[in-house]
C-alpha cells in the first residue's frame, strides 16, 4: 500500500532512528524520583527562609517627578541585595538599582511586589503610601 508516494517497508528503512530502539533496553536505569525530591527538599527549606521583615514604599520626591518602589529594611548582605535586585527586576520587568541598603525599583510596584517578596521567604511585609 502506498502512502505519501512511499511504501511502508520504505519509510521504515529511511528512519535513522529505528536503529536505536534495540539499544533502548541497554540504558542504565536513571534515579528514582523520591531519591531526587529528597536531595531537593533540604536546598528548597533553605532557600524558602528569606528576611523577617520589608517595607515597601513608593517615593516622589527628588527623583524628576519619576514614581519608585523602595524595598527596604532586608537586612541582607550586599552580595544577596544584588541578587534579590536581579530576580525582582525580571520578575516585574522594570529597571532598578541599590542606593546603600535599600532597592529602588522604577515605577510604582507596590501591589505587584508583596505576593513576590512572601515567595521568596520575607515574613512580613508592611506596604505604605
Amino acid at each position: 500500500m502506498k502512502k505519501g508516494g512511499l511504501e511502508d517497508k520504505d519509510k521504515a528503512a529511511d528512519n535513522p532512528f529505528a536503529a536505536l530502539a534495540a539499544f533502548r533496553d541497554a540504558l542504565p536505569a536513571g534515579p528514582t524520583p523520591s531519591a531526587t525530591l529528597t536531595t531537593s527538599t533540604p536546598a528548597s527549606k533553605a532557600a524558602a527562609k528569606g528576611p523577617a521583615k520589608a517595607v515597601v514604599r513608593r517615593e516622589k520626591k527628588g527623583r524628576g517627578g519619576k514614581e519608585v518602589t523602595l524595598v527596604e529594611q532586608l537586612e541582607l548582605s550586599p552580595a544577596s541585595l544584588e541578587t534579590w535586585l536581579k530576580d525582582l527586576k525580571g520578575a516585574l520587568g522594570c529597571g532598578g538599582v541599590i542606593e546603600g541598603d535599600v532597592i529602588v525599583l522604577q515605577g510604582d510596584l507596590r501591589t505587584r511586589l508583596e505576593p513576590l517578596l512572601k515567595a521568596r521567604g520575607v515574613r512580613q511585609v508592611k506596604v505604605s503610601g
